[in-house]
């Protein structure tokens, strides 16, 4: 089975780029082509994505990767899920740059501390 991060990512991919070829999305997604056909058919099998032949030149024939709509609805659960830990990994780093904070004010190099603050500012953690 997909890890959750590896098929939100397939499927934001596919979303985006309909008529990628498996070379790309292996290129895209840091992945072996053989890697890449082996999760587009379980994403097939599952009924998150379904193919359409199209026509992309003259006489010549390509496809199409399209999310059905059982598809959008699990890259939509995936995205909140995905959101949601990552808003948890930022309070638990803002938490930390505090901690941080305060052990540097501890140690009374407030020139120090100043020069973490504008770092922080810059970067735009200190908000």
């Amino acid at each position: 089975m997909l890890s959750d991060d590896l098929r939100y990512r397939f499927l934001k991919l596919l979303a985006e780029e309909p008529q990628i070829s498996q070379r790309d999305v292996a290129r895209h997604l840091g992945i072996s082509v053989g890697k890449a056909n082996y999760c587009l058919s379980a994403l097939v099998e599952t009924g998150l994505v379904k193919i359409d032949n199209v026509r992309k030149a003259s006489n010549k024939l390509a496809y199409a990767y399209l999310l059905t709509p059982r598809g959008i609805e699990e890259k939509t659960r995936i995205t909140v899920g995905f959101l949601q830990r990552k808003m948890r990994e930022y309070g638990d780093l803002q938490r930390e740059i505090e901690v941080l904070r305060r052990e540097v004010m501890a140690t009374g190099s407030g020139e120090c501390y100043v020069n973490v603050d504008a770092a922080l500012q810059q970067i735009g953690a200190g908000d």
